[in-house]
């Protein structure tokens, strides 16, 4: 018997990425759905038998309307998406495919301007106290 998980253990990555590869060009150059715009698709996740793929995938637009619109049109084009990647890829199972947005990138942009607003503000209140303390400093000497 052959030793899978043992002797090629790294072929879950190696098969999530080619999903996520080939994804990436049907999506861009195969789906014909105006409600799928440009899009990242940002990981693939294979569960261990293969059976399911849950695709994280990213937009610059990520106003709510926006994502349910081309979550709908991901999920109404996910079985030609399967069709074609059964005809890429050569494995015995081909995962049904789950997407999901990754708001991720959305997050870290907001925690950075939150980042870079109390950096500001900490730079203000020290600005106001060095030039206060100057002055203070100045009336003494009269």
């Amino acid at each position: 018997m052959a030793k899978h998980s043992k002797s090629i253990p790294a072929r879950g990555l190696r098969v999530a990425d080619q999903i996520q590869k080939d994804l990436s060009e049907l999506i861009a150059f195969e789906v014909k759905d105006p409600r799928v715009g440009m899009l990242t698709l940002a990981e693939v996740q294979l569960t261990p038998d293969y059976a399911h793929a849950k695709v994280y995938f990213t937009m610059l637009k990520d106003d709510p309307e926006t994502v349910k619109n081309t979550l709908a049109g991901l999920q109404a084009a996910a079985g030609y998406l399967r069709n074609q990647l059964g005809k890429r890829l050569h494995i015995h199972t081909l995962p049904q495919l789950h997407f999901v947005h990754d708001m991720s990138a959305s997050r870290g942009i907001a925690m950075s301007a939150l980042i870079d607003k109390a950096n500001a503000t900490r730079a203000a209140d020290f600005d106001a106290q060095q030039n206060g303390g100057s002055e203070d400093d100045d009336a003494a000497k009269k």
